[in-house]
């Protein structure tokens, strides 16, 4: 590929990853630390932005099937996008998180509703031009000899955006200067989607469509073309089983961290295990292409799952360091490996469209299934503090054994999928 496009996918996938790591985790924080601290509350959020970015992409991505552009949604999107995280500034300001704090503790439910509400106008901005958009771009211009490079590269950038947001700015978020933080990145978002008129450029190969929208829309979810495409729809409910198990524990990693391990230099530990794991996924990126996707799924599986028992057992800030660096390595390699697989299954000409339907599995099912599994597992586990006479429930080390029981169960489709391959 030509350094302009991997500079496209580098700029433009990073910072998407820097507004995708707040939402998913820092969001998160925000309503359990500022709004409401129940992990209920986490749940319902992280399912119904999974609504909305799955409807959006859907829609989106078909949309820039059929025009024939995906500059002008990256670009557009990425500006609405960072507006929206901006909006964001005004409910973390310190006289409204003490008055969203004081009336979720007389029983008013407003502050969590303004930020459900607000996460999924941001969602909608977000999967229109980076899950959409951008996913299918990036299909566009990479083929299938050189996507295991691509996939390993794109798999490392939400570490890195972790890695600089927890080394960085997280001392932001501690202190709470929530209204600083939102602003900074919002701002870079939209500077992001101006560069991007520059940077990005449209495939020659794509071209409008004149087939019906409607049509497109239904495409990927009709029996006939589910039984053509055997091997994309395996490779996503392998993707499908994976992500619930990262979204039963992901989405409390933080206040595990801060509230059940009492570990304030939890930003320490996540830099360490990023590192690692973004140095793992580089170095097999070229591997990916040279051994087949296929067969990096399970091992990569078995080591994740290693790790996430190793999770459950340990409580020093060196054995979480050890235990997260081999999970997370094994979460890279699969989600590379995955991705990979389905962009080689995707059908050239509705790149855009399956995105939506990517959405579906990889990100729609798992995010409303996964945390609801999480907080029960969570709720059951009875651990809770007092704070300003609330109770507050706390996550549990058995988050980790519940994800890694969701992920052997992509065991099955792999299976399927070598069973197939072999035929």
């Amino acid at each position: 590929m030509k350094k302009r496009t991997w500079a496209a996918l580098i700029l433009v996938g990073l910072v998407g990853q820097f507004a995708w790591t707040i939402e998913n985790m820092y969001f998160n924080v925000f309503l359990y630390n500022a709004i409401a601290p129940d992990p209920r509350a986490i749940a319902w959020m992280v399912a119904l932005s999974a609504v909305a970015a799955t409807v959006t992409t859907l829609l989106m991505g078909a949309l820039s099937d059929r025009v024939g552009k995906r500059k002008a949604f990256i670009c557009l999107g990425y500006v609405l996008w960072g507006l929206s995280v901006m909006a964001f500034a005004w409910l973390g300001t310190a006289r409204q998180v003490d008055r969203f704090h004081r009336l979720y503790a007389q029983g008013v439910l407003t502050g969590p509703v303004l930020v459900v509400v607000l996460d999924c106008v941001m969602t909608f901005f977000g999967s229109t031009a980076n899950d959409a958009a951008f996913n299918a771009y990036v299909t566009d211009v990479t083929t299938n000899e050189n996507r295991g490079r691509a996939e390993s590269v794109l798999a490392i950038l939400p570490l890195v955006s972790m890695l600089v947001i927890f080394g960085v700015f997280d001392s932001w978020t501690q202190r709470g200067d929530w209204d600083r933080f939102f602003l900074f990145f919002g701002g870079l978002m939209i500077l992001t989607g101006l560069v991007s008129l520059f940077l990005v450029k449209d495939s020659d190969a794509l071209k409008p469509r004149q087939d019906s929208y409607v049509q497109n829309l239904l495409y990927g979810f009709t029996p006939k073309v589910i039984r053509s495409l055997p091997e994309l729809y395996l490779s996503l409910l392998a993707f499908t089983l994976f992500s619930i198990g990262v979204q039963v524990f992901f989405p409390y990693l933080i206040v595990y961290f801060q509230h059940y391990l009492k570990m304030d230099d939890y930003a320490l530990v996540l830099g360490v295990v990023l590192l690692f794991a973004s140095l793992v996924s580089v170095l097999a990126g070229r591997s990916l292409d040279r051994y087949g996707k296929l067969n990096f799924v399970l091992p990569a599986a078995g080591v994740m799952i290693g790790g996430l028992v190793g999770l459950y057992f340990v409580r020093s800030m060196a054995g979480v360091m050890i235990a997260g660096a081999v999970m997370m390595s094994g979460y890279m390699l699969v989600t590379a490996a995955l991705s990979a697989l389905v962009r080689d299954y995707t059908p050239k000409d509705k790149a855009g469209h399956f995105q939506g339907v990517r959405m579906v599995f990889a990100v729609c099912l798992p995010m409303i299934v996964g945390p609801f599994i999480g907080s029960a597992v969570i709720q059951s586990g009875g651990a809770v503090y007092e704070d300003l006479g609330v109770m507050k429930s706390v996550p549990t080390p058995g988050i980790f054994l519940a994800a890694a029981v969701c992920v052997l169960l992509l065991i099955l489709p792999v299976m399927r999928l070598y069973r197939r391959k072999r035929a």
